[in-house]
């Protein structure tokens, strides 16, 4: 017989620095949305900010003021990712199965955009975005099926969540746009038979790929020990 899905929420686990700043901001929006206004139009204006966060990055090849472009990307991105839920809450339209279907879709879609506008861009190497989009989307899975077992819906790790990173790249692109010997910085390194070639956001990458990897080992280990304890072997009889 078929398992039929929960209906249920997971419980939403967030512990992020601006959290509680964040859920007051969300919630004075969510209040003054016009009544025309769903969580489905807000989900689509989330997917139109990782378009144009993808747009500013990759368009950065031809002027580095296309960087705000992309900034701006990351506030309309947060505006509709990080208001739809708050407002299907705020209004009690909670749709549990369509809403969790459609949100990590669209957040898959998303940061597929957002990780190779990047990678499109002079300022990364192609192929570690593809690396870190692999592994952010990996940590994405785990959060999924522990809120599928566990009712158990983690936002953040090490206190930083989709909001600090959001704006830790808009940070980052100022940076990029106003320091020019940062953002012309070249480091070589050996790699076989050739050079290896990283700028300023190579380096910053390669960072934060191995802290996503140790959290998601870390992650893996702690909820595999987890399982084991509350699904045990059974012993033959």
């Amino acid at each position: 017989m078929e398992k039929q899905p929960s209906t249920e929420q997971s419980v939403r686990i967030q512990t992020s620095f601006l959290n509680g700043v964040e859920k007051k901001a969300l919630l004075w929006l969510a209040e003054r949305q016009p009544k025309w206004a769903d969580s489905d139009m807000l989900t689509f204006i989330g997917f139109i900010g990782a378009v144009v966060i993808a747009a500013g990055y990759i368009l950065s090849n031809y002027n580095v003021h296309f960087l705000w472009l992309a900034s701006l990307g990351f506030v309309i991105n947060w505006y509709g990712d990080s208001l739809d839920g708050t407002l299907a809450r705020f209004r009690k339209q909670q749709r549990p199965l369509y809403g969790f279907y459609i949100d990590h879709t669209t957040d898959a879609i998303n940061e597929a955009f957002m990780f190779l506008g990047v990678g499109l861009s002079p300022f990364m190497r192609f192929d570690l975005s593809c690396i870190l989009l692999v592994v952010y989307l990996m940590l994405t899975l785990n959060v999924s099926m522990n809120a599928h077992l566990k009712g158990e819906f983690r936002l953040t790790y090490a206190k930083l969540g989709p909001t600090e990173f959001r704006l830790i790249c808009i940070i980052a692109n100022a940076v990029l746009v106003f320091a020019k010997p940062l953002r012309t910085f070249v480091l070589e390194l050996p790699w076989f038979s050739s050079t290896l070639e990283l700028h300023i956001l190579d380096l910053v990458g390669a960072v934060i790929l191995i802290a996503l990897t140790l959290i998601y080992i870390i992650t893996i280990i702690q909820d595999a020990r987890y399982y084991a304890k509350i699904d045990p072997k059974h012993k033959n009889e």
